[in-house]
């Protein structure tokens, strides 16, 4: 009789002591796998580092040039404009359909497959979970804003050329000045983008298999760029992430409009840390017991609105007690646009446009005078100022709309005459104004002037400008 043979294996505990988490890096490099893994993903992927430059290179070709996108009206002229328009388009409609497909949809996916069971059993960690989907998300986030940032400004640059870029007060910008400030443009914009992304997780975590939770992101989106549109106190319009999408263009005027830009991007990585801390408590708390969840549209209400409307009154707040403050211990507090300069007015104002729009006509007159070959002139020999008015003076001078009118005025070594040119502006309540040409006909009533060299674009006739919306300053 032979004796029995010894056990080979051992018994795992009932409590599942006896095996071994999955780390979060193996489950972030699974979870990558599983996102790059699907076709639409691939196929984002490849559209963004594809179709930018050609659509840059394209539009650059054109004989009509999209002139009411900033910067479009100098595609013809330097391929670091290309790039710029992409980042006014990416910042409205991409960025959020792109966070909607990769954050809005990575634990509504597992839902809809019923695999939460098998994810559970092979991590045996919820927080491990959460880690290495957000992480996973995040990774192919940034993957999708790199392609469409290298490939539109490769598209602009093989097809115009490494040029001198026109800033928005009409200074000129080395194509390496350009290069440098086209790249951190793109890398302000993550941080709406991130905020994007922690809504996206939220909304696919509180709401299951509905797809609300996919066009979450989507729809807070387009809500707050329709808020931006309307005439806004300037703090209620920088507690939302969606101004960091426009507040770039600070970085464009010299000196730089930073203030507006750095409030921004920090209110923006407010938004994303605390909807990520929501759906991460959502998370670990969720009972993947019920195969039929579908989310809870009251928790979705309590657990990721209300606190995120709390934080946009207590950024409100915040911002118009800080403003205040510094406002009153100022001798712009004098001012009669002070109202305007405050937190709680519109940012714009009538000393703020007429300083802009007389710095970038002095700037752009210079550009023009090269054009035509004449003896050179400095922005201090010119001399130039503004004067403004709303509504043909019978209202305010200060706030948006289409019916400012400016006159500036300026001199020429050598001649007693003062020079006079006349603008028609349509100012957006986010601060950019648009100066119409309004005559006399050779300084800026065409579009074209005659140089030696045949007739060129000008400068003069219309140019972009932007008004810091919180600068407390005199002009």
């Amino acid at each position: 009789m032979t004796a029995p043979l010894p056990h080979t294996h051992t018994h795992a505990r009932p409590d599942g002591a006896g095996t071994r988490r999955a780390s979060v890096a193996r489950g972030y490099r699974f979870e990558l796998v599983k996102l790059v893994a699907q076709w639409r993903i691939r196929l984002l992927v490849l559209a963004c580092w594809i179709a930018p430059a050609f659509f840059v290179a394209a539009v650059s070709q054109q004989s009509t040039l999209p002139v009411d996108t900033l910067f479009g009206r100098w595609m013809h002229a330097t391929g670091w404009a290309g790039p710029l328009v992409m980042l006014g388009f990416a910042g409205t409609w991409a960025l959020p359909l792109l966070t909607s497909v990769v954050a809005g949809d990575v634990f509504a996916a597992e839902d809809r497959l019923g695999t939460w069971r098998h994810l559970l059993v092979a991590v045996r960690s919820p927080r491990r979970i959460f880690a290495a989907k957000a992480f996973a998300s995040l990774t192919v986030l940034l993957l999708l804003v790199a392609g469409l940032a290298c490939s539109s400004a490769a598209g602009g640059v093989v097809a115009v050329g490494n040029q001198p870029l026109v800033g928005l007060d009409g200074h000129l910008l080395t194509p390496a000045d350009a290069a440098v400030k086209v790249l951190l443009a793109w890398v302000c914009v993550l941080a709406p983008t991130l905020a994007l992304a922690g809504i996206g997780l939220l909304g696919s975590v509180a709401l299951g298999r509905s797809p609300m939770g996919l066009l979450l992101p989507v729809l807070v989106a387009l809500a707050m760029q329709l808020a931006q549109m309307m005439p806004l106190p300037v703090a209620v319009r920088l507690a939302l992430p969606s101004y960091a999408f426009i507040a770039w263009n600070g970085l464009f005027t010299g000196p730089a409009q930073l203030a507006p830009l750095l409030i921004g991007i920090g209110v923006s990585l407010a938004w994303a840390a605390l909807a990520t801390a929501l759906a991460y408590l959502l998370f670990v708390r969720r009972d993947f017991t019920n195969l039929s969840h579908d989310g809870s549209g009251r928790r979705a209400v309590t657990v990721g609105v209300l606190p995120l409307v709390g934080l946009v009154a207590m950024t409100v707040a915040a911002l118009t007690t800080s403003t205040t403050t510094t406002t009153t211990d100022t001798a712009a507090a004098a001012d009669t646009n002070t109202a305007a300069t405050t937190a709680t007015g519109s940012g714009i104002g009538q000393a703020k446009v007429q300083s802009s729009v007389a710095t970038a006509f002095a700037h752009l007159y210079r550009m023009q005078t090269e054009q035509l070959h004449r003896p050179a002139v400095t922005e201090a020999q010119l001399g130039a100022t503004a004067t403004c008015d709303k509504g043909s003076g019978q209202i305010a001078a200060q706030g948006p709309g289409n019916d400012w009118r400016c006159v500036v005025s300026w001199h020429l070594p050598g001649v007693q005459a003062v020079g006079q040119a006349i603008y028609q502006l349509d100012v957006t309540p986010d601060g950019r104004f648009m100066a119409d040409g309004d005559g006399p006909k050779e300084v800026n009533g065409y579009f074209l002037v005659r140089t030696p060299q045949g007739d060129a674009p000008n400068p003069l006739w219309q140019f972009d400008g932007n008004v810091e919306l919180l600068s407390t300053s005199k002009g």
